[in-house]
């Protein structure tokens, strides 16, 4: 059984989560410089079996694209051509950002360390893909 690798893409950072072999449960697994995600993610593929990558795809409140998608879509494109076998999904990551911070604060984390926008991206990826597992619990036929 594979994981399921999820990305929130920044321009700067790009926060990492990974599934269990189970694809329960999702947790943090890394902030990597962006300029280096692909190689990341190439390698961490190439050591641990992953069968689908989810990366947040940023919508405003109406449903539309936001301003980021014109960074993530070259990524995305890069990502089918790199590793052309691996399923790729975008999943809507609308106030994943807020909910990190509502989540940090809850989590008794002081105000310093909810400084670092590293460990807010990479709970915000932790969020996406929890998500992401829910959506398809929720569905009828369990896809």
């Amino acid at each position: 059984m594979g994981r399921i690798l999820g990305i929130d893409y920044g321009r700067k950072r790009t926060g990492i989560a990974v599934t269990d072999p189970l694809k329960i449960v999702a947790g943090n697994l890394d902030t990597v410089p962006t300029h280096t995600l692909m190689q990341y993610i190439k390698d961490y593929v190439a050591r641990e079996q992953v069968e689908r990558i989810v990366i947040g795809k940023p919508t405003q409140l109406n449903g539309e694209p936001s301003e980021s998608m014109k960074y993530i879509e070259p990524f995305v494109n890069r990502l089918h051509k790199e590793l052309p076998d691996m399923p790729v999904v975008m999943y809507d990551e609308r106030f994943t950002s807020t909910l990190a911070h509502m989540a940090m604060i809850d989590g008794g984390m002081k105000k310093s360390d909810r400084r670092d926008k590293a460990r807010v991206d990479a709970i915000a990826a932790t969020i996406i893909l929890n998500d992401y597992l829910q959506s398809k619990y929720n569905q009828p036929d369990n896809t």
